[in-house]
């Protein structure tokens, strides 16, 4: 008798079905939801009416969501920017509150930089996010296993913490060229220099991952709700104490609709003087870490930066 086939366990349940599950209620639909290239993340109609949002990630971390929904209370309890409400959360799952998408427009982007004015307003504890994990896309980002808030340590934080594992990740998978990696040293052992970090800021909140794609324009009458009515929302969040201008510099580096006029409002609220010089330091370790997951012209790209922030 031949051996009988070796079991086979069934795939694992998507994004719909576990929302369901963790809320209680029939799908009665699911549609794909694009833009992100972690998660699956799809639309999902429950029984009862309700619409939300939910994304998995089977191989997640066991903090991986967690860290998110930690995240989106960290910039909630500012009181000023928008995010959704977090419904479930579980190692495997992360299931919001649906906002229908829309465009961006002056008024949405008026509002938003000056909420995020208000934002890096907002005291953090400390650099980082000591004790919590934080998440940059799938990357773990380290912080002092104690406290540091003396806004002069953000030099050394930032180098030690953001830009150097990021660097040695990218130099160990052969994604940075060395003299690329050379300039990105150069720039940590010169990070505490004033003309090139800037005035000592202390550690503020921040989004912390705010490329525009983590900004979630809403449509025009988009019912209001705690999250914020019709105002912008933030998505996917690396909340941490950090560098006001990590956030500003992010929303540049692809691309932001209305960003002129975003950064506008911003600045007549938190005017911020010689920022537009410190746009490449700010970058750099956004940039590393698509050298680490992407490779491509990632690594030159994050010399370049390196070495337009040191000039």
């Amino acid at each position: 008798m031949p051996p009988p086939p070796p079991s086979q366990s069934p795939p694992p349940p998507g994004p719909a079905a576990r929302a369901g599950e963790l809320l209680g209620q029939a799908v009665r639909t699911a549609r794909p939801v694009g833009g992100g290239s972690i998660c699956d993340a799809c639309q999902v109609g429950l029984a009862d009416g309700t619409t939300v949002f939910a994304k998995a990630l089977d191989s997640a971390p066991a903090d991986f969501f967690a860290a998110e929904a930690a995240g989106l209370a960290r910039l909630r309890a500012t009181g000023a920017v928008a995010v959704p409400e977090v419904y479930a959360i579980e190692r495997d799952v992360l299931v919001l509150e649906w906002v229908p998408p829309g465009s961006a427009d002056p008024a949405q982007a008026e509002r938003l930089g000056r909420d995020l004015a208000a934002l890096h307003e907002s005291p953090a504890p400390s650099w980082g996010t000591p004790g919590e994990p934080c998440y940059l896309g799938p990357l773990p980002l380290t912080s002092p296993p104690e406290p540091v808030t003396e806004p002069a340590a953000w030099p050394a934080f930032h180098a030690e913490h953001r830009l150097l594992p990021l660097l040695r990740a990218a130099v160990d998978s052969a994604r940075i060229a060395p003299a690329d990696a050379r300039a990105v040293e150069e720039l940590c052992e010169r990070l505490g220099e004033p003309d090139v970090s800037g005035p000592p800021q202390p550690p503020a909140v921040i989004h912390g991952d705010l490329w525009s794609g983590n900004v979630h324009w809403v449509a025009g009458g988009a019912p209001g709700t705690e999250s914020g009515g019709g105002r912008a929302r933030l998505i996917d969040p690396a909340a941490q104490g950090g560098h006001p201008e990590t956030d500003l510099a992010m929303l540049a580096l692809f691309g932001c609709p209305e960003l002129p006029r975003l950064l506008a409002a911003y600045e007549e609220v938190r005017p911020v003087p010689g920022r537009a010089a410190r746009v490449p330091l700010h970058q750099l370790q956004h940039l590393l870490a698509h050298a680490v997951l992407f490779g491509g012209g990632y690594g030159a790209q994050s010399g370049a930066a390196a070495l337009a922030a040191l000039r």
